[in-house]
């Protein structure tokens, strides 16, 4: 018993929200609930329950079947997959210090625990006994009889899964690949927030003299980030993808446009942030992983359970695009060099600010001028009309509470009104936020006692913002493709009505493919007569700016496809090493590109490798190739809407839903796509949309600007 003064002292801590009922509308995370304490006793605990679930699995002396052994497996350690989406969607989004130390320390368990669950010999046999018996020919009343494709298809999924994590390795084997795994968490995290704290470290400060010849919503929003700063009068500039494309392609100080380029493509190469070694340490431990799991590279060990298959089928399709890229962009510097001197001395950091000049001069056609027509909202709300053309759907707010006050929260009600999800949305840069654009998921779908579990979906950008809180944030027309993009990835995963977990996700190579299929909607005719308004006079863009987007859209195609591929040749020529030796980066990176296959010097590969988040931090290593893999499915996809005469053909649109966006993983991408298409896709419509061969129907000029 105490006295009335020390029970006064003992004050309840708050409860931890991951351990109650969320009472919170859709489904949604109780944002301002959840404290960065309350994160490591979650994960201990859903880590524990996790392992009991294991245990109970393993150790059950029925005979192992698919309802108790796959179907167990397949259903545990849901806890664990509540924590992770809440905390690792916040460590991207919106991230500090004591996230960062914590994603330090959590990511290195989890990759123990995922080990110790995949390892598990007992385990391994049970799945390996369900596996064997369904492959095996047996008697019609037999195990493979009495399941359907779907639960052969997962029983074989989560036996190569478990082949592919180690299980069938010697003791000694396991162990070391635990040590691997281990250290290549921690590292790739590190990764990550080096990059992110060496973008936050530049500011770029100009007077008004320095901003003189930018356009006025540049000048306002580098002036507002001055103000921001506590530096008020002064226009500064950053790396986030909004200011520094606005000084590439605007200023006319060439030394202000190098100071930028050379400060984001020299991003930890060198100094407090740098990741050369990290590269090297992260390259040697996956080579020497996939030698263990029986692979040459770990380029060949990714690939396996893609729709490529093999590092070589990647290369094919990349040598098949390179010199019609190579040639293009070529033929885009010649128009370029005769702007800038007489002596033909072009730099990289030219390379916007000329195009720009060739844009106005070819097409008449500017960001600045199409911006009033994209305003956030008016896009926002075009997408939201598409999307209830093609499938049927309608958008609700949710009044609720986000883990940010920018955000914005939407209901999704299904063509009979039932809700099918919820998508947060999140359009700014912060100093808390990852450079770029993706979707997540806060909640993913399920089925719990045989009821699917809506998801909820966050889309998460870094947009322009607007002028002042009583303006409208006014879009770039890529940046409007970017939210195009996104959303076609919150489509997939509202879409998803898998059965089981283990076939809720496709091949990486795959995932790409609604987002950017969504992204051909953007600057369609039809569509921009859809959504595009002026948000001053509430006028549809006119015609002749339709026009003018739809013959620029070849406009600088050479240069944006020469960037991505060099990428994804740097990707699949680091991760096809086979025999590691400490290298160079920077030499690395030249012999492969410069040397090997004539890049041209005034074209920066999209992403050098110190900063190349997706392969280094993110889940695209050996596989950003996919963009493009993706694209051949995509441009084949949307000519089939065009030829049946509507883009916003609704039955070809329910086909689609049905075959490829509500199918999850339950069949390989390519049988989904010829299910959805009756055949192979072609892959002549993305040569001519990337303008890559002669298009009878649209060309290009190619002519000098006076």
């Amino acid at each position: 018993m105490c006295t009335i003064f020390a029970c006064k002292k003992r004050v309840a801590a708050p409860e931890n929200p991951f351990f109650t009922q969320w009472h919170t509308p859709l489904g949604i995370p109780p944002f301002d609930l959840i404290r960065t304490e309350h994160y490591r006793p979650a994960f201990d605990s859903a880590m524990k329950s996790h392992l009991a679930q294991i245990d109970s699995i393993k150790t059950n002396p029925a005979p192992p079947d698919f309802a108790n052994t796959i179907l167990a497996f397949d259903r545990s350690g849901e806890m664990l997959d509540r924590v992770s989406d809440v905390f690792f969607s916040l460590t991207m989004a919106d991230t500090n210090p004591a996230m960062q130390a914590l994603e330090e320390e959590i990511s290195p368990k989890l990759a123990a625990h995922s080990d110790t669950i995949m390892m598990d010999s007992l385990l391994f046999a049970r799945i390996k006994t369900v596996y064997t018996q369904t492959l095996t020919e047996q008697p019609r009343d037999s195990l493979k009889s009495s399941l359907d494709s779907l639960q052969r298809r997962l029983t074989e999924k989560t036996y190569r899964d478990f082949v592919r994590a180690g299980a069938a390795l010697s003791p000694a084997d396991r162990n070391r690949l635990r040590a691997i795994n281990k250290e290549l968490s921690t590292l790739t995290v590190r990764f990550g927030n080096n990059v992110l704290a060496a973008t936050n470290a530049f500011h770029l400060e100009l007077d008004s003299a320095g901003v003189a010849d930018l356009p006025y919503e540049i000048q306002h929003a580098a002036r507002q980030r001055g103000k921001d700063a506590g530096k008020d009068g002064t226009y500064l500039f950053d790396l986030s993808a909004p200011s520094r494309t606005a000084l590439l392609t605007y200023s006319g100080n060439a030394d202000l446009r190098r100071k930028v380029y050379e400060a984001y493509t020299g991003l930890c190469d060198g100094g407090q942030w740098d990741n050369k070694q990290i590269i090297n340490d992260i390259i040697r431990l996956r080579t020497e992983r996939a030698h263990l799991l029986g692979f040459p590279s770990h380029a060949a060990w990714v690939l396996d359970e893609q729709m490529a298959r093999t590092p070589q089928a990647v290369y094919a399709l990349l040598d098949d695009l390179w010199p019609h890229a190579k040639d293009r962009a070529n033929k885009e510097l010649e128009q370029m060099k005769p702007l800038k001197d007489s002596t033909g001395n072009f730099d990289p950091w030219d390379w916007w600010y000329y195009a720009e000049k060739v844009r106005k001069a070819n097409y008449a056609l500017s960001d600045e001028a199409l911006r009033p027509y994209f305003s956030l909202e008016n896009v926002k709300l075009g997408i939201f009309e598409l999307c209830n053309r093609l499938y049927g759907i309608t958008f609700r707010p949710v009044p609720a509470k986000a883990y940010n006050d920018e955000c914005q929260i939407y209901q999704i009600l299904d063509r009979d009104n039932s809700h099918l999800g919820v998508i947060i949305m999140d359009f700014f840069p912060r100093p808390g936020k990852k450079a770029g654009a993706w979707c997540g998921d806060f909640v993913r779908m399920r089925y719990q006692n045989g009821k699917r579990v809506a998801p909820v979906t966050t889309i998460v950008c870094n947009f322009t913002r607007p002028l002042s809180a009583d303006d409208p944030a006014l879009l770039s027309l890529e940046e409007t493709e970017t939210f195009f993009h996104e959303f076609g990835h919150a489509l997939h995963a509202l879409f998803n009505t898998a059965p089981y977990n283990g076939l809720r996700d496709v091949e990486r190579d795959f995932v790409e493919f609604p987002s950017q299929l969504m992204e051909c909607w953007a600057t369609a005719p039809e569509a921009l007569r859809l959504y595009a308004v002026d948000y001053r006079t509430g006028a549809a863009m006119p015609q002749y700016l339709i026009d003018k987007i739809t013959r620029s859209s070849l406009f600088n195609q050479g240069f944006a496809t020469v960037e991505y591929l060099a990428a994804s040749y740097s990707d699949m020529d680091i991760h096809t090493i086979d025999d590691f030796k400490p290298f160079d980066v920077a030499q690395f990176e030249r012999m492969a590109l410069n040397v090997k296959r004539g890049l041209p010097e005034q074209i920066a590969p999209r992403y050098h490798y110190p900063y190349f988040n997706h392969i280094f931090s993110w889940d695209y290593s050996a596989g950003y190739y996919s963009y493009i893999w993706a694209e051949v499915l995509v441009q084949d996809a949307f000519d089939y809407f065009r030829q049946s005469g509507d883009i916003f053909n609704s039955k070809i649109a329910a086909s689609l839903r049905a075959n490829i966006l509500s199918a999850g993983g339950t069949a390989d991408g390519m049988a989904l796509y010829e299910r959805f298409r009756g055949a192979p896709p072609s892959r002549e419509p993305l040569l001519r949309h990337r303008g890559l061969v002669p298009d009878s129907t649209q060309q290009a000029p190619v002519v000098a600007p006076h």
